[in-house]
């Protein structure tokens, strides 16, 4: 192979890296860094609408670029505005991606590699980054909006944009190769049970039984892995609770959207500067028993909290809805066992497992299939301790014998194992009545227990 040859491979972009042009990106920085001092207060001006903003920040745009020599096609000018204009008014490069209704997920490996998740699956874009610096300013743009911030100090932050989406950013020194950015996608127009049951995590008995668990008050927590759509079905089920009942959530970052009108939310706040000030979710969760709630919703147990939670539910506040983390219905109740410990308190094992059977009433699971479908795989009746275990019964159950399609994408649905419930006459009790053939199945009955 010739010297010409092997330097021309070297320099060629690797397969699926898009080359940036560098004359473009002094240009866009040049510009930008103009419009930024030219502008300066008016980009923080509340008092201006939206679309007065854009037209303001088109109008210098144009000026500006009109100022320069550099001979652009009419492609490069078009871009060079798109990716100004994002910069400013946007996310820069990934502000196309976050308002792509199909984009659930986009995650920024670096300031040269940027995916998404489509409909479950994980596919690689074109779009990139100037460098590191410009990643950054991303990043530090997104933080400072809900008041929090990322530095050496403090090199992690889980952050929110304005419409609810979930920000994880890691930088330097702990990403290597970062910095790294992660955007859960929430809805601008959150999902409804209807939503669910279209997409197959849901099926109408199973829809009306959780509704029922909901106006009857009862206890529940939704479990599952890492992006199985935990928050999404909380945001369903807290869509539940009726309009009169005063609502408190208490969450890391706020995600959750309630539309009752009666709703205090709580978001936990991370230390400052000088390491003070911080405010946990087991402090809200304390603080949110004197508010006088109706329903406490908690966006997710971590840690001690959970300890808080039971006590919580066992004291008055019923219909109290959280998240956990979890493999299974069983291993939820053995994660919150373990996070009850970590409170700090010595309590015997069989106290905690008689908090937990006392106050869960039901634990609903989710799972994220290889066909990258999300699905409630369980639900679950806590039904109470027998001698040093607590007794589950699965109420509906994920039929996996029903096997795949020819694209790979699950048969199966939640099927009702054909056993009633023992929480039914509590529910009676609220004047919520379960129809029978609410339960009538496949006779898929299992009886679990979980030490």
């Amino acid at each position: 192979m010739s010297l010409y040859k092997r330097l021309h491979e070297a320099q060629a972009p690797a397969a699926g890296v898009s080359r940036r042009d560098p004359i473009l990106d002094e240009l866009r920085q040049k510009i930008h860094t103009h419009l930024i001092d030219e502008l300066g207060p008016t980009l923080y001006d509340k008092r201006l609408s939206e679309d007065d903003m854009k037209k303001r920040v088109n109008d210098a745009l144009h000026a500006a670029l009109q100022k320069e020599k550099a001979p652009l096609s009419a492609a490069d000018k078009a871009q060079l505005i798109q990716d100004v204009s994002d910069d400013i008014l946007g996310y820069g490069p990934i502000d196309q991606l976050l308002k792509d209704e199909d984009c659930t997920e986009v995650m920024v490996n670096g300031p040269d590699i940027v995916f998404v998740e489509r409909h479950g699956k994980i596919e690689k874009t074109g779009s990139s980054f100037v460098d590191d610096n410009h990643l950054r300013r991303i990043i530090d743009k997104i933080v400072g909006q809900v008041g929090r911030r990322i530095d050496e100090s403090t090199p992690m932050v889980d952050a929110r944009l304005p419409d609810g989406s979930r920000v994880n950013a890691v930088i330097h020194p702990l990403a290597i190769g970062g910095p790294f950015l992660t955007i859960r996608k929430f809805s601008a127009d959150p999902f409804q049970v209807e939503d669910l049951i279209n997409f197959g995590s849901l099926n109408h008995q199973s829809a009306q039984f959780l509704e029922a668990c909901v106006k009857g008050r009862l206890n529940i927590v939704v479990s599952g892995g890492t992006g199985s759509g935990k928050t999404t079905l909380l945001n369903v089920l807290s869509s539940f609770i009726p309009g009169d009942e005063r609502i408190v959530t208490v969450e890391d970052a706020k995600e959750l959207q309630l539309h009752q009108e009666h709703v205090l939310p709580l978001e936990a706040r991370p230390p400052n500067i000088e390491g003070k000030g911080q405010v946990t979710i087991r402090d809200l969760v304390r603080n949110c028993l004197r508010m006088r709630p109706d329903r406490i919703v908690v966006g997710e147990v971590r840690a001690g909290e959970a300890l808080d939670m039971l006590q919580a539910m066992n004291t008055g506040h019923d219909g109290s809805i959280t998240t956990v983390h979890s493999n299974s219905p069983r291993d939820t109740l053995a994660r919150i066992e373990t996070m009850t410990l970590m409170a700090g308190f010595d309590l015997p094992i069989r106290a905690i497992r008689e908090q937990m059977a006392s106050a869960v009433d039901v634990i609903v699971h989710l799972s994220r299939l290889r066909d990258g479908s999300r699905r409630v795989t369980h639900v679950t009746e806590v039904q109470g301790m027998e001698g040093d275990v607590i007794t589950l019964q699965d109420v509906f159950l994920f039929d996996f014998g029903m096997g795949v399609d020819e694209a790979g994408r699950f048969k199966g649905h939640l099927k009702p194992t054909g056993i009633r419930p023992k929480f039914a006459e509590k529910m009676a009790d609220y004047g919520i009545k379960l129809k029978a053939d609410m339960f009538q199945g496949s006779g898929m009955a299992r009886t679990s227990r979980a030490r």
